[in-house]
């Protein structure tokens, strides 16, 4: 099939650099590719805006693809997400409709790095010693220590175990909890299993590497976040509920813990008046865990590659 005419919509192009990052015109000569810069969460709005289009490529889950959207998108013939899985896509809906979802290579290093970013922010009060010095001030804080402190994962998976392996390098003990974790499986990563209490009542950082589901929705709750020492920090960029925010809110106002560095949110992008943008005691960023210029051009690369072998009846990265 010619690119010829094919119209393709980019979602979520927030940086506005999806037309820079892969050789559209190269590869797709003919197609036609808008690009959206701006988030559409309104549900007919986003239908009526795609309704024209039979290729839609969505960055990661910023939009979801349930039933009532893809039954709104008559001309939708190809939907492609970056990275290699989207909980946010029906597939069934899609399949049923006989339109075909793919997916692209990803780099997990950036989010562990952004971990790590976090952690090191609030531990040596980065954000508040930068406002400090450019309000015309100077030391005025004390900052804390990551070597002989414990780290804390929630997960100890792909990233998780990245993370504890960086950990042991500050010098740190590392422990970690999941329902299903084993003491085998976390010597393997240089952590030691313990119990959930223990975990969240013996970290100075308690770090979230967990998948959202059904059943891990809500999964840290006010329980937990009370058992955390008073000098403790929360880091969260897996994504915001598995966190219940009620609790995180009270933890936050009330001082139960020192600090959370989170880039995921119930709601994203977050909401102009989101109490989160006036939390004390918070170090947020805008869901930037997998943002990079090389983790992008390997995102946008495949797009363009994976569009090219669905018009050319070639196999492609089905999810």
């Amino acid at each position: 099939m010619d690119a010829r005419g094919i119209r393709i919509a980019v979602l979520d192009d927030y940086q506005g650099v999806a037309p820079g990052l892969a050789d559209w015109s190269g590869r797709l000569p003919g197609a036609e590719v808008t690009c959206f810069r701006e988030h559409i969460a309104d549900p007919d709005a986003l239908a009526a805006a795609l309704a024209p289009f039979e290729v839609v490529v969505a960055m990661r889950e910023r939009t979801p693809f349930p039933r009532a959207l893809l039954e709104r998108l008559p001309a939708l013939r190809l939907l492609v997400t970056t990275g290699g899985s989207n909980r946010s896509i029906d597939l069934e809906a899609a399949g049923a409709r006989g339109v075909v979802v793919c997916g692209t290579r990803g780099n997990a290093g950036n989010t562990v790095e952004l971990t790590w970013a976090l952690i090191l922010g609030l531990v040596r009060n980065v954000a508040a010693d930068d406002a400090r010095v450019r309000a015309g001030g100077w030391q005025g804080s004390l900052a804390g220590d990551l070597e002989g402190e414990t780290l804390g994962i929630v997960g100890l998976g792909r990233l998780g175990g990245r993370v504890a392996r960086i950990a042991l390098a500050f010098g740190m003990r590392v422990t970690a909890w999941s329902p299903n974790l084993t003491a085998e499986r976390a010597a393997e990563q240089g952590a030691t299993l313990v119990g959930r209490a223990d975990l969240f009542a013996q970290a100075r950082i308690v770090t979230i590497h967990m998948a959202l589901s059904e059943r891990t929705a809500g999964l840290i709750g006010e329980a937990d976040l009370r058992a955390m020492r008073p000098d403790a920090g929360l880091v969260n960029t897996s994504r915001g509920p598995l966190v219940q925010e009620a609790a995180l809110r009270l933890a936050l106002e009330e001082g139960w813990i020192a600090g959370a560095g989170l880039d995921v949110y119930d709601v994203e992008p977050l909401p102009a008046d989101h109490w989160l943008r006036r939390a004390p005691r918070a170090l947020l960023t805008p869901h930037v865990g997998y943002v990079s210029q090389r983790n992008y051009r390997l995102f946008y690369g495949d797009v363009v590659e994976d569009i090219a072998a669905w018009l050319a009846g070639s196999p492609v990265r089905q999810l």
